[in-house]
């Protein structure tokens, strides 16, 4: 089949298995990642190479850009210290644990493998935890802190990805450094959006009578944002974030309600048929990724990753249950005209819960791990590369449809999407 046949072929797939998923009551995206396993074990499918850069490019800015436009502005700052602690301290505690954890576990995984290891499965992915909770009745809260960790974490896996690499790659790691270079990433990521933001506002005003070319503008600028932040080596994903938090803000006050509308129904269409990529290609992976595995190892790695996963669930669970504790004491501790944790931002027992259990892993992760080099300096192969790489892809099938087809169930028992009463 022809590479263009392919994709028409795919996203035939992607819109009729969401309309079933619809009818059975099944997360879509746990039924496109099973179909797209087995679409690629088809002998006579043609596999489908995934460029990182290309996923990086053509999918993380819109799937960002619309989140951050969409997300409750209230929700988010109220809940802002749940979400920055979930984006920054939990995805470095997350590379550690995994990292000792694949040190002594996995053979011949080096310290500097392991945090590359670490770092490739530290983030969570908004669209597949979103995608699944999607008509479960959570509360607009618990989403809001879903999203907003998404958002910001994939800067800091990023971050921690790239030392752990420069490490792997024979360049020494030194903490300052590191430090120094995450926030001028998060600091440049911030600058960059707040001035693509006011560009956009200033142009928005002198066309937006012209609704084609307003919306177009709105489509445009994710990309671009995206690719100057990543030219001034920032941060590009804090740059199409706060883009998308500043024009929400923004649309409100000038945008008729027609245009609102217009711009929607095209930004819900592009998001759809790009969800729906991402997760039928990390199925279709799958058997591309396993070729290379040798047949005795298969089942070893299948285990490690199934312990990693547990690691990395009981380490978000810690620090979501600790983060609800500090708040709660923050809370009772303080002064009532003082007080600096509002009680709208305390977390209970099930939205905690909740949160845990859907912090699944996606196409971030799976963009990282292919982009692994395949080299060293030297010119030897870059060290255990399809291990860490078949892991990292087993880590994010056992999220995406253990977590996503228990979470229901979760949901269902907490009883978080119960009316309340009157």
């Amino acid at each position: 089949m022809e590479n263009y046949s392919i994709i028409i072929f795919i996203l035939a797939i992607v819109i009729g298995l969401s309309a079933f998923a619809d009818k059975a009551k099944l997360p879509y995206p746990i039924l496109l990642v099973i179909v797209g396993i087995a679409i690629g074990f088809i002998p006579t499918m043609t596999e489908i190479e995934i460029n990182p850069e290309i996923i990086f490019l053509i999918f993380l800015p819109p799937l960002l850009y619309d989140a951050s436009f969409n997300i409750s502005h209230k929700h988010f700052k109220t809940n802002l210290s749940t979400i920055s602690t979930l984006a920054i301290p939990l995805v470095f505690l997350t590379t550690f644990w995994i990292a000792v954890v694949s040190h002594y576990m996995i053979p011949g995984m080096t310290w500097s493998l392991s945090f590359t290891l670490g770092a490739i499965l530290s983030a969570t992915d908004a669209v597949a935890a979103v995608s699944v909770t999607k008509g479960l009745g959570i509360p607009e809260k618990t989403i809001t802190i879903l999203e907003g960790e998404s958002l910001i974490n994939d800067a800091s896996a990023l971050v921690a990805y790239r030392f752990a690499v420069a490490t792997a790659m024979g360049s020494a790691f030194i903490i300052w450094k590191a430090t120094l270079q995450f926030v001028l990433l998060l600091g440049g990521g911030f600058l960059v959006g707040f001035l693509m933001a006011k560009i956009l506002a200033f142009i928005l005003t002198k066309v937006r009578k012209n609704i084609n070319v307003t919306v177009s503008f709105m489509l445009l600028m994710p990309f671009v944002t995206y690719l100057i932040a990543e030219h001034l080596h920032v941060s590009g994903v804090i740059a199409v974030v706060f883009l998308g938090l500043s024009i929400s803000r923004f649309s409100k006050k000038i945008f008729p309600e027609s245009l609102k509308n217009n711009s929607k129904n095209l930004w819900d269409v592009i998001i759809f048929i790009l969800n729906g990529l991402i997760f039928i290609l990390i199925g279709l992976n799958f058997r591309y990724i396993l070729k290379d595995i040798d047949d005795h190892m298969i089942l070893p790695y299948i285990g490690y990753a199934f312990i990693i996963t547990i690691v990395a669930l009981l380490t978000r669970m810690v620090r979501i249950f600790f983060q609800k504790s500090n708040l709660q004491k923050n809370f009772l501790s303080t002064n009532t005209k003082k007080r600096k944790v509002s009680e709208h931002a305390l977390l209970d027992t099930k939205n905690s819960l909740i949160i845990s259990w859907s912090g699944m892993r996606g196409i971030v992760s799976l963009a990282i791990a292919l982009g692994l080099p395949k080299l060293l300096p030297d010119g030897t192969p870059f060290p255990q590369r399809n291990a860490i790489l078949f892991i990292s892809v087993m880590v994010v099938l056992i999220t995406i449809v253990g977590q996503g087809l228990t979470l229901p169930w979760i949901v269902k028992k907490t009883g978080i999407n119960d009316p309340k009463p009157e």
